[in-house]
């Protein structure tokens, strides 16, 4: 995984374990690997992993059992997706706006995007 500059890298990978969530290729319920191994998939610190782990727990993604390890919650992946959804489209007006865009505009180019994309 290529790190950006401008955003904790543990922030990072809480989005990319959130994102394959989302996409189904890692199930509710499953294990998720030790902080070890995961600071070696992701060559991060074991701190880092261990932060992680902290957040996916903050923000009920996921629990840990003491000595057994930390799964995925059984919560529910469509909130997770709403979420998503919802700060991507709020960022994504929010920029056009920044443009100087109308909120016709904006629904005019993302309707020319899709029709030709």
């Amino acid at each position: 995984m290529d790190f950006e500059n401008d955003k904790p890298i543990y922030l990072q990978v809480v989005e990319d374990i959130t994102s394959r969530i989302i996409a189904g290729q890692i199930e509710p319920g499953s294990k998720l690997p030790s902080s070890r191994e995961l600071a070696v998939e992701y060559t991060i610190n074991p701190n880092t992993a261990s932060r992680v782990y902290a957040e996916l727990e903050r923000r009920g993604i996921a629990f840990t059992r003491r000595g057994i390890g930390t799964f995925v919650a059984e919560g529910d992946v469509d909130d997770l997706r709403h979420e998503r959804i919802e700060k991507a489209a709020a960022e994504f007006v929010e920029s056009m706006r920044g443009m100087g865009l109308s909120d016709q505009e904006i629904i005019a180019l993302v309707e020319e995007f899709i029709r030709d994309n």
